[in-house]
């Protein structure tokens, strides 16, 4: 099952991942001061992964990524970077399938 990882990083910010099924991240956070504002976070991205319009598609110079957006237009999660358009898509569409109902647990690293 997809999850949400919670963890503290090392300047003490709570950031988290959404990991799909196989353990691999397919979106990752900003780091938030408060662990409620992460849960905040998750909730959002739970919410928004479900409007095509809250991903926002870009070119890098090494690839492809996207950004998950909220209705204010912030940020809220990023992905990797892909090596071409076609797994850009197949990256959304996994943000897409796992988010709804992936379950939230903490980790220690």
């Amino acid at each position: 099952m997809a999850k949400f990882e919670i963890r503290k990083d090392k300047a003490g910010e709570f950031r988290f991942n959404l990991k799909a099924r196989n353990g691999q991240i397919i979106l990752s956070s900003e780091g938030y001061k408060v662990k409620g504002s992460c849960e905040k976070g998750i909730e959002s991205v739970r919410k928004n992964s479900q409007v095509d319009e809250r991903f926002e598609r870009k070119e890098t110079g090494t690839g492809y990524r996207f950004n998950l957006k909220a209705t204010n237009g912030q940020v809220i999660g990023t992905s990797e970077v892909y090596n071409s358009l076609a797994a850009m898509e197949k990256g959304i569409l996994s943000v897409k399938t796992n988010a709804p109902d992936a379950t939230v647990q903490e980790s220690d690293n």
